[in-house]
């Protein structure tokens, strides 16, 4: 294994690490709190950390704020889902973009447990309105599908995102 393989499975290993924290700490919040509770607290959490994520990929990337759609075209796949999620921008045009969550670690795992779909598009609506904000205030964030809105074998979710 090369130095740039072993580069890319730590990412990959590190974004899995991410996602397994995020998901006990849910979890954990849950049990003790309830569902909308735990809704409640990871909004917030999501509130504060989308536009670090944002700001850090900007600054890797070399993107300036109000880069418009083009930009978040850019920023997307550098996200840390992308390390684990198959995910793709569907039509990427001048005003009106659209990014769908073809797999997702999170939904699949709990389709193997035979657990109902997390229902996540609350948190996915702050979460994908920050980063897209963040990286030019004038897009606009629309939720197209996400859980608990039917799973139809396509996607798990599409966002739609638009320049003012």
């Amino acid at each position: 294994m090369d130095s740039q393989d072993r580069v890319t499975q730590k990412l990959a290993d590190f974004a899995k690490l991410w996602l397994a924290h995020d998901g006990l700490w849910f979890q954990v919040v849950e049990e003790k709190y309830g569902l909308d509770a735990a809704i409640e607290l990871d909004k917030a959490a999501w509130f504060q950390f989308s536009p670090i994520e944002a700001k850090r990929i900007m600054t890797r990337l070399g993107i300036e704020e109000g880069g418009g759609l083009q930009a978040l075209v850019k920023a997307l796949p550098e996200r840390l889902y992308a390390e684990l999620n198959e995910q793709e921008i569907i039509e990427a045009g001048e005003k009106r973009v659209v990014f769908v969550m073809k797999s997702c670690r999170v939904q699949e795992a709990r389709r193997r447990r035979k657990l109902a779909p997390f229902p996540c598009k609350e948190v996915g609506i702050v979460e994908y309105s920050r980063f897209a904000s963040t990286i030019d205030p004038r897009i606009r964030t629309k939720c197209l599908r996400c859980p608990p809105d039917d799973y139809k074998g396509e996607f798990w979710c599409a966002w739609e995102f638009t320049e003012e």
